[in-house]
């Protein structure tokens, strides 16, 4: 049972990480933002150091930076690995 919480908090921590991240990519939409802004600096210096994984691996084509797509499918795919590593041990009582 408590490896199966501990992967549960695990898929929702990456889950909330990704909706952060989807909140800051929505966000760059806007060029008229304040980054500055205490909010805005905080969930840029949580999002950024994973977004700058996959800007160094798929450069801005035609002046957008597609990488975040890259980002979202490896995070979704972390949501979907960890909730199956929590329902198996979650079957077997552990």
């Amino acid at each position: 049972m408590v490896a199966y919480k501990i992967f549960s908090v695990l898929g929702s921590t990456v889950q909330l990480f990704s909706y952060l991240l989807l909140i800051r990519v929505l966000l760059t939409w806007f060029p008229s933002i304040d980054w500055s802004n205490g909010v805005l600096s905080a969930l840029t210096s949580l999002t950024d150091p994973y977004l700058n994984i996959f800007r160094g691996v798929i450069p801005p084509i035609g002046g957008f930076d597609i990488s975040s797509i890259l980002a979202f499918l490896l995070l979704n795919f972390l949501v979907g690995a960890l909730g199956g590593i929590a329902n198996n041990f979650y079957g077997y009582g552990y």
